[in-house]
């Protein structure tokens, strides 16, 4: 599994409750321009329409030696689900107001996969404290480091 880019924002912005790996309906140009590297998914949500889902706002650059038929940069595209996950998604994003973040893309042998998480959004205070708990482990971290150090 070669990651190919992740989301860092995700772990600050929300509690990840679930996490469900989906396949991508892409066309030939984005997975050549996604094989260079050039994509990105941090502004990047995911909405059910008809209880299918659908990564919105997803960036993939276009290939470079593309013609006339290359593809739209922000396109939505939909996302393969087995159809008991889609029901799970839809029932608790519509009953308990949850949110469907991507967390990172990935190569599984020569499919991309896409890591979307089930997340409820955190308040201010919520932000501290992660903020916080971040930087208690980095002084943790660098103590011990200093300590093994003599």
């Amino acid at each position: 599994m070669a990651n190919i880019c992740t989301n860092k924002k995700v772990g600050f912005e929300y509690f990840i409750l679930d996490k469900y790996e989906a396949g991508i309906k892409l066309t030939g140009t984005e997975i050549k321009s996604i094989r260079e590297g050039k994509v990105n998914i941090n502004d990047t949500y995911v909405i059910l329409r008809n209880n299918r889902p659908y990564v919105i706002n997803m960036f993939i650059a276009k290939y470079s030696h593309g013609n006339i038929f290359n593809h739209e940069e922000t396109r939505d595209r939909e996302l393969l689900l087995h159809k008991s996950e889609e029901i799970k998604l839809a029932t608790k994003v519509k009953l308990q107001g949850l949110s469907i973040v991507p967390t990172r893309l990935y190569f599984v042998g020569s499919l991309v996969k896409i890591e979307i998480a089930l997340c409820k959004g955190k308040k201010l205070a919520d932000k501290r404290q992660s903020l916080k708990e971040a930087e208690g482990k980095r002084n943790i971290a660098k103590a011990l480091k200093e300590a093994n150090r003599y």
